[in-house]
């Protein structure tokens, strides 16, 4: 059964380490400063000599080198790679918000066309930081854009007379950014919580296998270790044994001669072990009938003051057989887990088979699921279970997320609902496997022994 213990101090630790690897980097505000800046500079020179139109364009190329110094000093004083806190991130974002404000008030306020990208920083900042971050920003460019519509010079005009834009048209204008600004943000939030969730379960479930396959390939490693080690052990025992017979038995160094053979003796024997063992455990590992894989995945969460019973039936059909898969023993056991930390007082297991699949339900005498959350079991980070589990912890989101996950992929259908109104309340998790899915593969021939065991450590190349 994989290490539920361990796996629950690595995820938080993983967790930790992806959002900080997700914090905004100031090579992408940068390069899209300049990017800015170039825009803008070209406005101004399009509409002050291309057009003629007359409007504060020393000014507006005042505010303009101001984003210029800005991306100056970010790039000498820190590295492009470096990730920003939410509060830096926040305070730049800021700036990119007030300064082309101040082109706006030079250049008309709302009538200006160019009003619009006064929704670009809270876009980035509803992309990239924290709810709290991009409340306040969407604030300020709607704060800024209704000052925008009272205090503004005239926008740039080729009349004697500055044009005027009807009252209705510019509250239109106004409510069109504020709109867009609540709609865009609150949307790109949504969607970019969701896709950092998803990325942060499907890096945590890439973190739980290779765990698990690490232990797994030990048995493997100390074989292949035991292996290699036998030709300079066996060199070692000869020239010992060598010595042995060239020093007689009073001569001072005759102890140790009789020490190093008895402890290349002694290496000998410890590496016929691991060999040993590698070989007549690997197949028992390889192949896992159902009965003990409910074993191996209930063992763990015995003791904890909540009894668990486990049922298989599968009538004259023969036991079904799969290979050891961490991935499936991980989800039963998260499930089992899940199980035992809402129940009152029992779990019971059921496990039936027959010809055409494999069948394992899992259910609780606890409050059940909250029928709001049933649709959305299984979505990382989802609320917590009504009831709460009798320990700390016990929530519905990353671990189970994993453990549906895992199941699938091994070709499982999950199912999770509660128990029917006339029995007693609680949960139940139904996995089913088709038969095929579950079984060996039975196109490949079953592990022998020798197929299973590494090379074995050769008698003869070491003295009898």
């Amino acid at each position: 059964m994989p290490d539920n213990q361990g796996s629950r101090v690595a995820l938080p630790l993983f967790a930790s380490a992806l959002r900080e690897s997700q914090r905004l980097r100031l090579a992408t505000l940068t390069k899209l400063r300049w990017l800015s800046v170039a825009g803008q500079a070209a406005a101004c020179i399009f509409v002050a000599w291309g057009l003629w139109f007359p409007f504060p364009v020393w000014a507006c190329f005042g505010l303009i080198a101001l984003s210029v110094v800005l991306n100056l000093f970010l790039s000498f004083n820190y590295p492009q790679s470096h990730r920003l806190s939410s509060r830096a991130a926040g305070l730049i974002l800021t700036f990119d918000i007030l300064q082309p404000s101040g082109l706006m008030f030079l250049t008309g306020g709302v009538q200006n066309p160019f009003s619009i990208f006064l929704i670009v920083p809270a876009m980035i900042a509803a992309a990239t930081q924290p709810a709290r971050t991009v409340v306040g920003l969407g604030l300020l460019a709607i704060a800024s854009a209704t000052a925008l519509v009272f205090f503004h010079m005239p926008l740039p005009w080729s009349g004697a007379e500055p044009l005027l834009l009807p009252g209705a048209y510019l509250g239109g204008m106004w409510f069109a950014l504020a709109t867009t600004i609540v709609f865009s943000t609150f949307y790109i939030y949504r969607v970019a919580a969701e896709a950092r969730a998803l990325s942060d379960a499907l890096g945590a479930t890439e973190l739980v296998l290779q765990r698990e396959q690490h232990l797994s390939a030990l048995d493997g490693l100390a074989a292949a270790a035991a292996h290699e080690l036998g030709t300079p052990l066996a060199t070692i025992a000869l020239v010992a044994k060598e010595m042995g017979r060239t020093v007689p038995a009073g001569d001072p160094q005759r102890e140790d001669v009789d020490l190093l053979i008895a402890q290349s003796q002694r290496c000998r024997d410890i590496l016929r072990q691991l060999t040993s063992l590698s070989s007549s455990s690997e197949v028992h590992l390889a192949r896992l009938p159902v009965t003990s894989l409910l074993d191996e995945v209930v063992a763990p969460h015995r003791g904890f003051g909540v009894a668990i019973r486990v049922n298989a039936h599968g009538g004259e059909e023969a036991e079904p057989v799969m290979r050891r898969n961490a991935g499936v023993l991980y989800g039963l056991g998260n499930i089992v887990e899940n199980a035992v930390d809402f129940a009152q007082s029992e779990v019971t297991i059921e496990c039936r088979w027959s010809a055409e699949d494999v069948r394992l339900t899992v259910m609780d005498d606890g409050s059940g699921f909250a029928p709001e959350t049933l649709s959305r079991i299984g979505d990382p980070y989802m609320a917590q279970r009504d009831g709460g589990a009798r320990e700390s912890g016990g929530g519905l989101g990353l671990g189970l997320f994993i453990a549906k996950t895992l199941l699938e992929r091994s070709g499982a259908n999950i199912r999770f609902a509660n128990r029917p109104e006339a029995e007693r309340p609680g949960a139940v998790v139904e996995v089913v496997w088709p038969r095929e899915a579950f079984n060996i593969d039975r196109s490949r021939p079953s592990l022998t022994e020798a197929e299973a065991a590494p090379p074995a450590i050769a008698d003869d190349r070491l003295p009898a």
